[in-house]
């Protein structure tokens, strides 16, 4: 069963959909009618009658080598495979007749005496297609006497016979060689979907099986990224989960969306009883398509790891072990510690960081704690450090601080600019679907002072790289922009009827003059000025241009500056308002574009209004019957300020990790240590909590109902899957902090917060849980004007009228290296990690990544003495740290780059507190340092690490 309302057929179909004009056929005496290119296959599953098949399914095209498909159409010789015969007009087709039926259980017949008969004890049982069509086509009996099969050992004699060893070497999923039939099907997922092309077939006859690579690879060393296409498309238990095999087949489902980053996945979370079995990419998601990535598939283990803390816990101070208490008494606690502080320093000496990882109507909450409960304007989120930029940026070129397009659009785009992103490994689904396109003929042009894996990689190469020097987007930028104007592939007649076209004309005069063409930017940038021309002239003259970026554009002291001139390219070519265009924030976490939406800001209430206008406090103040301070509130970096300055005395931060997360690590110890009450609600003990005073124990994705809101604007449905782990949903838990302080809340169920969001905010005016149960997800603006949603911003017209054309000067950062600092730090993610890792870190995703590493140019080692595998010191003005140093040429000489995923690591200690000029986003990509080596961790990282222990001290319960 499926706990889902109007569920969405879900039957595998054999063949994917097509979109054409209509065709009318009759199959086994039923008409119906099909878009043209359909399959017979496809068009008798319209019409509910199934036709046997092994080797198809709908995710990927058809094959047609199983025969098991085969039907007879009047007016054709012999039987065709119906996965890959395409309907005509008219076309007669008999599925049942007496002949394919006899066809059909001799190929069956075929297929089983080469397959293991252990069924009752295989794990696939129930579960597996080469069993249901036995069943189907009617099997009864095997007439080949035993003999030589494909799943015996060569050496093997004797009765019995002694099978190929499975390869377990993938922590999630098993792959069994006796049990394929060589459908091929995973082999074709992993490149039509993926598009990693990691399998193939070895072998002749009945050597014939599937290989993950060389000889020597197994599933673990080759080049297979876990994503779980192959399991997925597995008809047999050949390819298998490993939680399968040992739980058992699951026998109920619900669908959800995944909480790792901003693609926003949907799942069916698979279950037996209350135990989660597995997580299948659900179909019909409209963000994912039925693909995911390791991390969605995979690494939910979390949810149930030792480490998790179920029960409330407080301290007096940070150097005392913690206690755990009751919920009431840990709320009472922390309440009258708020209470108390406000009296002493005043109603603005407290606030909030709201979660990205948590839903809607939780960040709904916890931004209207402070400031209905609290009385001031302290919340801030995550997004102000990663994605702060995208919305100011956005805000005022095109009037609305979101992306433009939905995933979809990137199968009608004609060149990408991919900027500041590491689709593959921050967004990997969406990345699959970009490399799918640019196979089919789509041009990429990166830019990226690394080379990542979309510059070079299995069947895709981008027309250009252009590896710039960190900290110099806008030079490179306007130099694009230059060549655009200076060459005429602007989109004259666009501009004019889109955009403001005097702003346009001092834009232009601007970009013209020649300290923004590429040959005097080359020496700024290091881009090869006729590279960037070529580029220039690929996304001016392509076709449909789109434009992804990600942190590498944001998290610069111009991260601002560089997104407005990106909408400026945008608009200048006309790439904007129409499928296969736009630009494209690739959001970090699940939920970060709805933390936003829902107004964590200091600035903004929610739906992105600022809170100096009495008109849209009026609205809040009706609903709450509160008033609300028309005075904007502090951000992160101005809350720690304040604290070290001892002005904010108190901070309720709801699964954020701001100690590891955020940067100048020292600066943020200092500003939480110099705190009196520090409240961390999350699912672990994590950095920030080393400085908490009352330890709130958070639910995961799996145990609570609401809404995530993705990239692409896309508000999701997140189920509840299992009960609280810890007796309740996040936002049952800041309700309850909110009454302990004399709110007098009472919600009952996070739809009716959900009501409350709509009620104040245009954007989600028409979202309520029926239409997303009907609709299965929805696009905001979602309104009386929208009601179905928006899948495309500004078709029409800009949201603020006409599209505003910024200058954006090129101002150098204030970091620069030098003899003492010589070298450039940038950061990023890897695929198998997420963000500060306190989730993926607690499963089997450290087999891939299990600690931090620094990539340098050989050249750069060779000259510090440095070899593969060395401890080397990283140091910058603000701190040093060690770790392993990894030699690649995917960095430039005068380059360095690492993750920020182990907090023994703590690479944040290294960067500044410079930050964006408008936002205040952190400037992590660009950091001088040095590197030498090094026999072991810093005195600071041996500090901090015993810190850490001690803070980490739990007694037991009280009796």
């Amino acid at each position: 069963m499926t706990d889902l309302a109007n569920i969405h057929d879900d039957r595998d179909m054999g063949t994917p959909a097509k979109e054409g004009a209509p065709v009318t056929l009759t199959i086994d005496g039923f008409e119906v009618t099909v878009p043209e290119g359909t399959s017979v296959m496809r068009a008798a599953s319209e019409i509910g009658l199934q036709v046997p098949k092994l080797c198809a399914t709908d995710s990927i095209d058809a094959f047609g080598s199983c025969r098991l498909c085969v039907v007879e159409i009047e007016g054709r010789r012999g039987t065709p495979a119906s996965c890959t015969t395409p309907v005509a007009p008219g076309m007669v087709v008999h599925t049942q007749s007496s002949r394919v039926k006899q066809i059909r259980k001799g190929v069956m017949e075929l297929y089983i005496s080469d397959h293991p008969l252990d069924c009752l004890t295989c794990a696939a049982n129930g579960d597996c297609e080469l069993q249901d069509m036995a069943g189907m086509v009617g099997l009864r009996d095997v007439r080949y006497e035993p003999g030589r099969n494909h799943f015996e050992q060569r050496t093997s004699v004797g009765p019995n016979p002694e099978y190929i060893p499975k390869d377990v070497s993938n922590p999630y999923f098993a792959y069994d060689p006796a049990k394929c039939i060589v459908c091929s099907r995973c082999v074709r997922a992993c490149e039509e979907v993926q598009g990693t092309f990691a399998l193939t077939i070895e072998g002749r006859g009945f050597e014939s099986r599937v290989s993950p690579g060389a000889a020597f690879d197994d599933f673990l060393s080759s080049d297979c990224v876990s994503c779980g296409a192959c399991v997925q498309a597995c008809p047999t238990g050949t390819l298998q989960e490993k939680s399968v095999i040992e739980l058992g087949t699951p026998e109920r489902s619900v669908v959800t969306t995944c909480a790792y980053c901003g693609v926003g996945c949907s799942f069916k979370a698979e279950l037996n009883g209350d135990e989660l079995v597995r997580m299948v990419p659900y179909k019909h998601g409209k963000a994912n398509r039925g693909h995911s990535c390791v991390k969605g598939r995979f690494a939910y283990g979390y949810a149930t790891h030792k480490d998790r803390i179920l029960n409330p816990m407080i301290r007096d101070s940070i150097d005392q072990p913690w206690q755990e208490v009751s919920w009431d008494e840990a709320l009472s606690f922390a309440a009258n510690r708020l209470r108390g502080l406000q009296e002493k320093h005043g109603r603005k000496s407290i606030g909030v960081i709201t979660s990205s990882r948590c839903t809607n109507e939780e960040t709904f909450l916890v931004q209207k704690l402070t400031r209905a409960v609290f009385g001031n304007n302290n919340t801030d989120t995550c997004a102000r450090v990663c994605h702060s930029p995208t919305g100011y940026g956005l805000g005022q070129t095109f009037g609305t601080s979101a992306g433009t397009q939905d995933f979809d659009s990137v199968e009608h785009t004609d060149v990408v600019i991919v900027i500041g992103a590491n689709p593959t490994d921050g967004h990997p689904v969406f990345a699959s679907r970009l490399k799918k396109r640019l196979r089919a003929g789509a041009k990429l042009i990166v830019i990226d002072p690394r080379r990542i894996n979309l510059v070079k990689s299995a069947h895709i190469e981008a027309s250009h790289h252009l590896q710039l020097r960190p900290g110099t987007n806008v030079a490179v930028v306007t130099a694009l922009a230059h060549v655009i104007v200076t060459e005429g592939l602007f989109d004259e007649d666009y501009i004019r009827e889109r955009c403001d076209w005097d702003e346009f004309l001092t834009y232009a005069d601007f970009v013209r003059d020649p300290r923004h063409s590429p040959e005097t930017s080359e020496g700024l940038t290091g881009v090869p000025a006729e590279e960037l021309r070529k580029a220039a002239r690929l996304f001016a003259t392509g076709g449909n241009g789109a434009i992804y970026y990600g942190l590498g554009v944001t998290e610069h002291s111009q991260g601002s500056t560089t997104v407005m001139g990106i909408a400026n390219l945008a608009m200048l070519t006309g790439n904007v308002g129409r499928k296969g265009v736009g630009v494209n924030p690739l959001r970090g976490q699940n939920n970060v574009q709805g933390s936003c939406d829902m107004g964590s800001f200091p600035h903004e209430l929610p739906g992105y209004r600022h809170v100096k206008n009495e008109d849209v406090r009026a609205i809040f103040q009706d609903i709450w019957g509160v008033e609300i301070d028309a005075e904007p509130g502090l951000r992160i970096p101005n809350m720690l300020d304040a604290a070290v300055d001892g002005s904010f005395k108190g901070l309720y931060c709801q699964g954020e990790d701001i100690l590891q997360s955020d940067p100048d690590t020292k600066h943020v110890a200092a500003g939480l240590a110099a705190m009196e009450c520090v409240i961390v609600h999350d699912l672990f003990l994590n950095e920030t909590a080393n400085y908490a005073h009352v330890f709130l124990p958070g639910s995961t994705f799996l145990e609570k109902d609401g809404t995530f809101t993705n990239a692409e604007r896309r508000i999701n449905r997140v189920r509840k899957v299992m009960a609280p782990r810890n007796g309740y949903s996040d936002w049952e838990i800041t309700q309850m902090l909110a009454n302990a302080m004399g709110a007098g809340w009472t919600y009952s169920h996070p739809s009716e917060i959900m009501a409350e969001i709509a009620a104040t905010t245009p954007s989600f005016a028409g979202v309520t849980y029926d239409l997303l149960e009907e609709k299965g997800s929805v696009q905001w603006p979602c309104n009386e004007a929208s009601p179905d949603g928006t899948p495309l911003m500004h078709v029409d017209g800009f949201v603020r009228g006409k599209g505003r054309f910024i200058v954006t000067e090129y101002v150098a950062t204030d970091e620069k290296s030098g003899p003492r600092f010589p070298l450039l730090l940038t950061t990023g993610r890897i695929l198998s990690q997420y963000n500060v890792g306190a989730q993926t870190r607690r499963t089997d995703n450290v087999i891939w990544h299990d600690q931090d590493l620094l990539e340098i140019h050989p050249h750069d080692a060779e000259n510090r003495g440095l070899k593969e595998g060395d401890w080397v010191k990283l140091a910058s003005r603000s701190g040093e740290t060690t770790l392993r140093a990894h030699l690649t040429d995917r960095v430039s000489p005068g380059v360095v780059y690492t993750t920020f995923h182990h907090p023994d690591t703590q690479a944040n200690v290294i960067t500044t507190d410079f930050s964006d000029w408008a936002t205040n986003c952190p400037e992590y990509k660009v950091t001088a340092v040095q590197v030498s080596l090094s026999n072991g961790p810093t005195n600071w990282q041996e500090d901090y690490a015993a810190q850490a222990a001690m803070s980490r001290r739990i007694l037991p319960a009280a009796e």
